[in-house]
């Protein structure tokens, strides 16, 4: 299935750029388990994300993104019920393949249902001010990998 680039509003393309690296996140993960890399080694690079990037991350989509069309909307009930998921996951005492590949799967549908759902319909029903706010509250950090531990390559 094709899916042609998405024009994202101004205010949204910083929140596009960090679902980017989340996939790329995903990317890390299967090349990890594809190349038979000990999963605590997985683990500690999923944990340094989740950390450094995913937990803002969701903190801003809840705060200024999803009140846009407020918490009761189906869209965001599903929203929060994965941000609720994928923070279990990430924090789960259990290492193991099949958690990293929960992991995996899920914050890719996730971003997945985000970008061509979820966003598409915020920015065309979002009022100016509302993204104003946005884009003054989202930070516009380059996004620095961590490479102690490439084991993707």
């Amino acid at each position: 299935m094709d899916h042609a680039p998405i024009k994202r509003h101004k205010a949204l393309q910083q929140v596009s750029r960090d679902h980017h690296h989340g996939l790329l996140l995903c990317w890390k993960i299967r090349m990890g388990l594809s190349k038979k890399v000990a999963p605590e080694r997985i683990k500690t690079y999923s944990d340094w994300f989740y950390k450094t990037y995913l937990v803002p991350h969701f903190a801003m989509e809840e705060l200024y993104i999803f009140p846009i069309i407020g918490n009761d909307h189906p869209w965001i009930k599903k929203a929060l019920t994965d941000h609720r998921r994928l923070t279990r996951l990430f924090t789960t005492a259990l290492l193991d393949i099949k958690t990293l590949v929960q992991i995996e799967e899920t914050l890719e549908q996730h971003i997945r249902f985000e970008e061509r759902q979820l966003f598409n319909h915020i920015q065309q029903v979002a009022t100016t001010s509302q993204l104003d706010l946005l884009e003054k509250h989202h930070a516009h950090e380059k996004f620095k990998d961590n490479t102690d531990d490439p084991f993707w390559n």
